[in-house]
C-alpha cells in the first residue's frame, strides 16, 4: 500500500495561483501513474489531471486545460499540480491518487485508482 500526503492548499483570490504537492511513501519500487481529483461541497468527486509513470503523458479535464499543469519528480516520489488563473468554481478538496498501471489510459475513471490521500482544501475567493 502506498501512503499519499497532499499539501499546498489554501485560500487564494480569483486569478491567483497555487501549487499542490503529493508525496508518496511505501512500496517505492512500484511504478504507477498518478492523478488528481477534486470534490466540491454537494458535488461528486471529479477528475482533474493525471500523469503517466514516465511523465511523458498527461491528461486533463476540459475545465482545467490551459490553466493547470501536472508534473512529477520520481526521485522525490512527488507529484505536483500547478494551478493558475484560479476561479471560484475551482474551490474543492483536492485529492491525489495512485492509478493501477503506468499509463494515463482512462485516467478519468476513479475506480482505476487504488490509493488516495486525505485531501487538501483549495478555496478561491471571487
Amino acid at each position: 500500500q502506498v501512503q499519499l500526503i497532499e499539501s499546498g492548499g489554501g485560500l487564494v483570490q480569483a486569478g491567483g495561483s497555487l501549487r499542490l504537492s503529493c508525496a508518496a511513501s511505501g512500496r517505492s519500487s512500484s511504478r504507477f501513474a498518478m492523478g488528481w481529483f477534486r470534490q466540491a461541497p454537494g458535488k461528486e468527486r471529479e477528475f482533474v489531471a493525471a500523469i503517466s509513470w514516465s511523465g511523458f503523458s498527461t491528461s486533463y479535464a476540459d475545465s482545467v486545460k490551459g490553466r493547470f499543469t501536472i508534473s512529477r519528480d520520481n526521485a522525490k516520489n512527488t507529484v505536483y499540480l500547478q494551478m493558475n488563473s484560479l476561479k471560484s468554481e475551482d474551490t474543492a478538496v483536492y485529492y491525489c491518487a495512485t492509478k493501477m498501471g503506468v499509463s494515463t489510459v482512462e485516467a478519468y475513471n476513479a475506480s482505476l485508482y487504488n490509493s488516495w490521500g486525505q485531501g487538501t482544501q483549495v478555496t478561491v475567493s471571487s
